[in-house]
């Protein structure tokens, strides 16, 4: 059967979601040189270090920050309960390394070829795995990598896969939790809304100025000016560097050339025998099943002399089956390439089954590299490439350079500015809770120096923080307000408009609350509902959370059905359910087949991880996972 060439077979690449370049790597090197003050725990005598907590929390934020932005706040992962759960997952991990090595769980050197080989990042120019693409990717990491550091840290992250499906598989689904959970989820409701907003009750309220002085006096807190600080700091980043890097068109050539210059020749030296083979087979057409045992490279066919039996059309890629259809029964083709390879094709047969033509075909398949893509295509991308490389190299040696001149001289960060040809940046006024419109220096570490006594008091630049990766800032205070009540005539009318908004939501909401009353009991309320729209909980259809709630959990054994929510200081909703549909017997039984596995597939290997830990040994330093 010739399965490298029918359109429907296609190569699948399962990339692991967990294998990505921004592993946190450790060793043994590093619980040597650090000790036990060092420890965020110890889980069975093996410490978890500060700094590897510290990078995983890095990690973590920088992948959160790529995925949203600057409306991403990454002190939102730094609270004492996410450095908590954080620092669960590692002690966990440890722990299913060790449950790992114990069950004698080994990753072949196969298995390993083959993951490094999926992941993309280590493709070259010609989409195959690159070796030296590979190890200059590695290089270019924050800090670098060797090939045994990469290599050590993914064979520990596949060993734990295996055993986490081990665990997991061994679970026995039941259905009867999961068939309810996937009906809840997949039931549909079809309602209409109707708003009963605060605005149109706000010229009813009438607010005092005794009110608004009480309410001043009662809550001083909301009406204070943070400390604030406005700064000036200097950024070197690793594609400001690659910015300043220049590359010969010499060298861009070169690199093209390396890249493409062996696929080139292969591409050449499997044409000249593809041609060759098809010369020969045309002047012995007997000898063509013969030629294809020996030489066809397609293993699906081979054996049978080449034949590919016969086929109708939609069943080959397209210049394979554009060369069958207009050739003639005992032709045998020129040399034909497809996505595949080279192929030499023999017409040995016509017929028509059910009104349709069909075709019987044998071909010898000859492998070639796909075609290199034009120089001029690639420059850009190869120029870029070469960049970045160098300035990886570049910046490493140039972080340590910047790292010190802030530190020694300290007074000013022009002298830094300078040596790297940085422009100076001042910024608007900074709290101590940050602000995302700071973009990446909205940092943790950041905002604590510059608060810090030496840069208050002393205006001291910082020392240098790496705020993303590849990126550090240094900064000195520039100006400073300590943090101040803000006077009753400054806020009266703001406080006097909260107040109003506030007691019209209450109207409203009392209104819509006695509607929703008359509703139930079957009074037509005054109420203009809004076009009918289906909602369930997988497609909420722009419900808000309470909302949705309300109308996926409200009694439907009448209908319709009314439901009613207060939306703070916007009002009241009310919502009618006029329908209830029901999903589909057949799809509900597929999906509750495969969540009974999931669920108890996860449970199961919780509780596994949760016995491991009993029975550990394991002791956590309170101080060190409180630091920051």
């Amino acid at each position: 059967m010739f399965n490298l060439v029918h359109k429907y077979k296609k190569v699948v690449v399962v990339i692991l979601g967990l294998i990505a370049l921004s592993f946190v790597f450790w060793g043994v090197e590093n619980r040597v040189t650090r000790g036990s003050r060092e420890a965020v725990a110890t889980v069975n005598g093996m410490e978890i270090s500060l700094r590897e907590f510290e990078d995983e929390l890095r990690r973590q934020q920088d992948q959160m920050r790529e995925l949203f932005g600057q409306n991403f706040d990454p002190a939102a992962l730094n609270t004492p309960e996410s450095r908590r759960l954080l620092l669960d997952s590692l002690i966990a991990q440890r722990l299913v390394a060790a449950a790992a090595v114990s069950s004698n769980i080994v990753v072949t050197d196969e298995m390993l070829r083959d993951t490094i080989a999926s992941i993309p990042a280590f493709r070259g120019p010609d989409g195959n795995f690159s070796k030296a693409t590979y190890e200059s990717v590695l290089r270019t990491q924050n800090p670098p990598l060797s090939p045994a550091q990469f290599e050590g840290r993914l064979r520990y992250e596949l060993s734990l896969g295996q055993l986490a499906r081990a665990v997991g598989e061994a679970a026995i689904p039941s259905r009867t939790v999961s068939e309810r959970l996937s009906a809840l989820e997949a039931q549909r409701r079809e309602i209409s809304e109707a708003r009963i907003p605060a605005q149109q009750f706000l010229s009813r309220v009438k607010v005092d100025e005794a009110k608004v002085k009480a309410y001043y006096e009662a809550n001083p807190a909301e009406f204070r000016t943070p400390e604030r600080v406005k700064v000036e700091y200097a950024m070197l980043s690793a594609d400001a560097i690659a910015a300043q890097e220049t590359v010969s068109a010499q060298e861009v050539r070169q690199q093209w050339e390396s890249a493409y210059g062996p696929k080139l020749r292969e591409k050449e030296e499997a044409r000249k025998k593809a041609q060759a083979i098809a010369a020969a087979v045309r002047k012995d057409p007997a000898s063509f099943a013969e030629v294809a045992k020996k030489e066809s490279q397609d293993p699906g066919s081979r054996d049978n002399g080449g034949d590919l039996g016969f086929s109708a059309r939609g069943s080959f890629v397209k210049a394979y089956e554009d060369t069958v259809f207009r050739m003639s029964e005992g032709e045998i083709s020129d040399v034909v390439e497809s996505e595949f390879g080279l192929h030499i094709i023999r017409l040995t047969g016509i017929r028509r089954v059910d009104g349709k033509e069909e075709r019987r075909s044998s071909h010898i398949l000859i492998n070639a590299p796909e075609d290199a893509k034009p120089f001029e295509a690639m420059r850009a991308q190869i120029e870029a490439d070469l960049k970045k490389q160098r300035a990886a190299r570049r910046f490493s040696e140039a972080a340590d350079t910047f790292t010190n001149m802030v530190y020694e001289q300290s007074e000013s960060l022009k002298p830094v500015a300078e040596r790297f040809k940085l422009q100076l940046q001042t910024t608007g006024w900074i709290t101590r809770s940050g602000d995302q419109e700071l973009g990446v220096l909205n940092n943790p570490k950041l905002i604590a120096a510059l608060f810090s006594g030496d840069s208050l008091n002393n205006r001291r630049n910082t020392d240098a923080i790496e705020v993303a990766p590849g990126t550090l800032v240094a900064a000195r205070v520039l100006e400073h307000q300590p943090e101040a009540q803000r006077k009753f005539d400054e806020v009266k009318n703001e406080i006097a408009e909260r107040l109003r908004r506030q007691e019209a939501a209450e109207l409203a909401q009392k209104e819509g609350a006695a509607k929703l009353e008359q509703l139930r009991k079957g009074a037509d309320a005054g109420v203009k509902w809004g076009a009918p729209k289906t909602v369930s909980r997988r497609d909420p259809q722009g419900l808000q959370g309470a909302v949705l709630r309300s109308v996926v959990t409200a009694d439907v054994g009448k209908l319709p059905a009314y439901v009613g929510v207060a939306i703070p200081e916007a009002g009241y909703l009310l919502v009618r359910i006029s329908k209830v549909i029901e999903a589909d017997p057949k799809q509900l039984a597929q999906e509750a087949t495969a969540r009974a596995a999931g669920l108890l597939s996860n449970a199961q290997y919780n509780a596994y991880v949760a016995s491991l830990r009993q029975q550990a040994d394991i002791e956590v330093n309170q101080a060190n996972l409180e630091r920051k």
